[in-house]
């Protein structure tokens, strides 16, 4: 049974048709020059408009917030057109999409952000990690991440506003929302993880400086586009990325109680999924249900029975299934009937067109 899945929700404003939620994958298919949605992309979401909420892939701030070749921006008058064939073709279909808003911080190379050298909240080097570039290739080719230089003070406050504009670009574009990409060893990550964050100024060293950058941010897109717009994704137990942090459990649950004082529309938690993964502990996500109290979303080697679980007991208000959307755009229909599931080709996840983008087919029995 799956009926929990497929009750309704109220998301802010939105009224959301069901509880499974698409989370955001990068699928690097942003049309060159200028990182700009296309219609493929379109197509590619609009296939998926039966989840009750799709976040859309990761999409830079800026142009120093770019980590891998061939993704989406959101900060010129393009992009933001580009955008807006994605949000058209969502709405469309019935229904509701944010957008993620992304800064890798450290986790680029210089060839994906016009030369320059990467930020970050330290000038600590992410070890044994590696992006993609544009080699002239359909193909992408793999470097190493560089060294990046530590943020000043003025680059902190000129990085807030950018995720204010960017907000503000994305209502712009026609989504009915943003989720700030805090997760997965980025920039915000960067800043929250101890062992990335070897400040000595006022955003680093105890748990409520580490979380000071992120409060700062949200509180400038809470302001520009509303609370009831603005979701956060965090990843407190993944070392993705090179981002480790030594009380993970305390350190998060100090960001999920301050997320609450932003009244923010959702809390959009990634648990780690490769397959000998450890489990969240029942005990940490017992403690954010009790700090925070919009919807709770996780995401994550989740399958129809474990989410169904998850939500009858109460831990999460909605389940992300990502892969599975993949090969699956009928993914809902799939799951409420028990149809069995495709299985995606690793191949073609990452550049290249439409295959293994918008070919996968619905389910005929």
């Amino acid at each position: 049974m799956t009926d929990s899945l497929f009750q309704t929700i109220q998301l802010g404003n939105i009224t959301l048709k069901n509880r499974i939620v698409m989370p955001p994958m990068t699928r690097s298919r942003a049309s060159q020059p200028g990182n700009v949605t296309n219609q493929m992309m379109a197509d590619y979401y609009a296939q998926r408009a039966t989840a009750g909420l799709i976040v859309a892939e990761g999409t830079q701030i800026s142009a120093l917030g770019q980590g891998y070749a061939w993704t989406p921006g959101i900060y010129t008058a393009e992009q933001i057109d580009g955008w807006k064939k994605v949000t058209n073709a969502v709405r469309n279909k019935g229904g509701v999409i944010f957008a993620q808003l992304w800064h890798v911080g450290r986790v680029t190379h210089p060839d994906n952000i016009g030369g320059e050298q990467p930020i970050s909240s330290s000038a600590i080097k992410a070890e044994n990690v590696k992006v993609f570039i544009d080699n002239g290739k359909q193909e992408p080719g793999f470097v190493d991440v560089v060294q990046p230089r530590e943020m000043t003070k003025a680059d902190i406050k000129a990085v807030v506003q950018e995720y204010r504009q960017a907000a503000l670009n994305a209502i712009e574009a026609g989504f009915n929302g943003i989720e700030l990409h805090a997760a997965n060893g980025y920039l915000i990550n960067q800043f929250i993880d101890s062992e990335a964050n070897k400040r000595s100024d006022e955003y680093g060293g105890s748990i409520e400086n580490r979380l000071r950058f992120l409060g700062e941010v949200v509180a400038a897109m809470v302001d520009a586009i509303g609370a009831e717009r603005v979701g956060v994704r965090l990843a407190p137990f993944t070392s993705l990325n090179g981002t480790v942090d030594a009380t993970p459990v305390e350190t998060y649950t100090a960001a999920a109680a301050l997320l609450d004082k932003y009244n923010i529309v959702y809390l959009h938690i990634a648990e780690v999924d490769w397959d000998d993964a450890p489990d969240t502990p029942l005990s940490f996500k017992q403690a954010v249900r009790d700090a925070y109290h919009g919807v709770l979303i996780y995401a994550g080697r989740y399958d129809a029975r474990k989410a169904e679980q998850t939500l009858n007991n109460g831990l999460a208000d909605m389940i992300g299934f990502g892969r599975p959307f993949v090969a699956n755009p009928d993914l809902p229909n799939r799951i409420k009937k028990g149809y069995p599931l495709a299985d995606h080709d690793a191949k073609t996840l990452f550049g290249g067109a439409e295959k293994g983008l918008t070919d996968y087919p619905e389910y005929t029995e």
